[in-house]
């Protein structure tokens, strides 16, 4: 625009070439002036004035800066921050002293904060540390108990409640007292109505897992999982987000159902619990529908505990201070190298083999295996032993 005005067209005739108003060819012309093109500097300038009107003067900005050297170096307190500063200036009598948050503003803007600001990193994918799950490909169900529960002048009361990871479909299941064969009969009950899921995932209760005292014990609720097809998996100890799923909504029916209404009986407890899973999931039916699919439940299922385990359990666990982790009641070394980091136990028990992988908030997506250890369940000496052991899971 700027040559063809210098070559003799009319600014208007400019304007119009380039379709745009007079007052740019005009704004442009006048920045250019009478210098060559190529050193006139054409980036955009923010409008108003140069220097804000209530820019902090810069020699008050250097002043902080000295203070804040002069009070690190020599103050008998050694405070050098934005407060510290502020104080100082007060006390010398300054004229025009800026506020503590301008301060703060005046140290940021010349690189004087010896703090390291956090890096926030982008959360992992749901169920990030199940390469199947994470990639939406298969679905898991989270299962955990409420307990401490009381009707007035009524029984105890313990809830069963679950959900999927993807879908969100929930149930919930309040009894007077949540046992192993309540969790397995609720499982197949939930089960045969939706269809299964690929994994289902507990904490480490006894009631899910087994008994904790007798090593190699396998619960009743393993066995129905591994029977149906479906992987149990078992959240670390004491680790936070593994669990929040299912955490997140036993906090919402205990504030929707439970502290919301006064309940006379379990009955009565029973039936708004039912009300309240019907409408839940009655809101959350397009997502259940975008789920991963789930599988048939086989019609002529049946429940036999005394048959030999079949199939993959997994735990993830954070390895000790010498690499090791525990699950089934006994010690694994996983690696030397990997010392209180989390891993995924993968116990293959058809080809009886437990496989350790890497896993690392950071980088889910590289789960690298660490090792393998052969691991085979000690075949029972009688049927009556087996049952005794799952009965006391």
């Amino acid at each position: 625009m700027v040559e063809l005005v210098r070559k003799g067209y009319s600014i208007r005739a400019v304007a119009r070439k380039f379709g745009v108003g007079r007052q740019t060819v005009e704004r442009w012309t006048e920045r250019a002036g009478k210098r060559r093109l190529d050193q006139v500097d054409w980036s955009d300038r923010k409008r108003g004035p140069h220097k804000p009107a209530n820019k902090t003067p810069d020699q008050m900005e250097e002043l902080v800066l000295s203070l804040r050297r002069e009070l690190r170096e020599d103050s008998d307190l050694g405070e050098c921050g934005a407060a510290a500063i502020h104080a100082e200036l007060l006390a010398r009598g300054c004229a025009e002293v800026p506020g503590i948050r301008t301060v703060a503003r005046i140290l940021e803007r010349r690189g004087a904060i010896d703090r390291r600001w956090r890096v926030r990193r982008p959360a992992p994918p749901r169920g990030w540390y199940l390469p199947e799950v994470a990639a939406g490909k298969a679905e898991m169900d989270s299962f955990d108990v409420v307990e401490g529960l009381v009707i007035k002048a009524g029984p105890e009361v313990e809830v069963l409640n679950g959900k999927s990871l993807h879908g969100g479909l929930v149930a919930s299941w309040p009894r007077n007292q949540v046992l192993a064969e309540t969790v397995m009969n609720c499982l197949v009950e939930h089960w045969r109505q939706f269809g299964l899921p690929g994994y289902a995932q507990f904490d480490n209760d006894t009631r899910f897992q087994g008994p904790h005292n007798y090593p190699n014990a396998v619960g009743r609720v393993i066995r129905v999982c591994l029977c149906l097809g479906v992987i149990p998996v078992f959240a670390p100890p004491r680790e936070p987000g593994f669990q929040a799923a299912i955490e997140n909504f036993n906090g919402q029916w205990q504030t929707k159902v439970w502290a919301r209404f006064h309940h006379d009986s379990l009955a009565d407890l029973v039936e708004r619990s039912r009300r309240y899973i019907t409408a839940y999931r009655l809101h959350a039916a397009a997502r259940i529908a975008e789920a991963p699919p789930r599988q048939v439940f086989p019609q002529a299922w049946k429940n036999r505990l005394t048959q030999a385990p079949r199939g993959t359990i997994i735990f993830i666990r954070r390895t000790t201070e010498t690499g090791a982790i525990r699950l089934l009641g006994q010690n694994f070394q996983v690696a030397d190298s990997w010392l209180g980091r989390l891993v995924r136990a993968e116990v293959g028990l058809d080809d009886e083999t437990i496989r350790f992988y890497a896993l690392r908030r950071r980088d889910p997506a590289s789960q690298p295996l660490l090792n393998e250890i052969h691991y085979a369940l000690p075949k029972p000496r009688s049927s009556k032993w087996t049952l005794i052991a799952d009965i006391l899971s």
